[in-house]
């Protein structure tokens, strides 16, 4: 599989453990140099945890992204927690990179339910996703709704995603030609070349959207 540089957004709410911020950061990291890709991510100095919650937030992952819109294939999404919906949606939306996005979510620790553990990223993510449907911003999913970010389903999840991007960049930079003219005597075999453009871009959003 073809290196890919992923925009990663980590997100969390304010009243969360922090401490779960610094793990999903840590967990993705490894999980993208294992299977050879690159990342580009806000620092911890830069947004508080280095996690997207506030607008000015979004608007600080936003500006990293553009900085590295030549390089960036697809946005990989992880909530250790609920997270702020708001902020990751408007982080890809101004970010305007127009790429796939995987939204990966973290297990509940079922014998860690107290304060200083609690997560809540299974409701989180169905959250997410439902503003980014409703901005009809494509999105894929994980296998499953939840997983370990060190779990060997969601390191399927990536290569799969990794492939997607490649697919998608590659039909951005496709040509589509006709040789010949269209067989007068087959219309069943013609096509319209106004509506091809549009069918191009139809077939960019659904496979983003798998």
């Amino acid at each position: 599989m073809a290196k890919q540089t992923f925009g990663v957004i980590v997100s969390t709410r304010s009243f969360f453990p922090s401490s779960l911020v610094k793990g999903a950061r840590e967990g993705i990291v490894k999980v993208l140099e294992k299977l050879g890709h690159d990342y580009v991510m806000v620092g911890e100095n830069d947004t508080e945890y280095g996690a997207v919650l506030t607008y000015d937030e979004a608007k600080t992952c936003a500006k990293l992204f553009r900085e590295h819109q030549d390089e960036i294939s697809g946005i990989i999404v992880v909530l250790p927690n609920f997270g702020e919906e708001l902020g990751i949606a408007e982080a890809i939306s101004l970010s305007k990179l127009n790429v796939p996005i995987l939204i990966q979510a973290c297990d509940d620790d079922f014998d860690q339910l107290d304060m200083a553990h609690r997560r809540d990223a299974f409701c989180g993510k169905i959250s997410l996703c439902n503003n980014l449907y409703q901005r009809n911003i494509p999105f894929t999913l994980t296998k499953t709704h939840t997983c370990r970010l060190d779990s060997a389903d969601f390191e399927e999840d990536v290569k799969k995603f990794a492939a997607v991007c490649n697919v998608v960049k590659g039909i951005r930079s496709a040509r589509i030609a006709m040789l010949g003219a269209r067989p007068v005597a087959f219309n069943t075999v013609r096509f319209s070349e106004r509506s091809c453009r549009s069918m191009v871009l139809r077939s960019r959003l659904l496979i983003s959207a798998k």
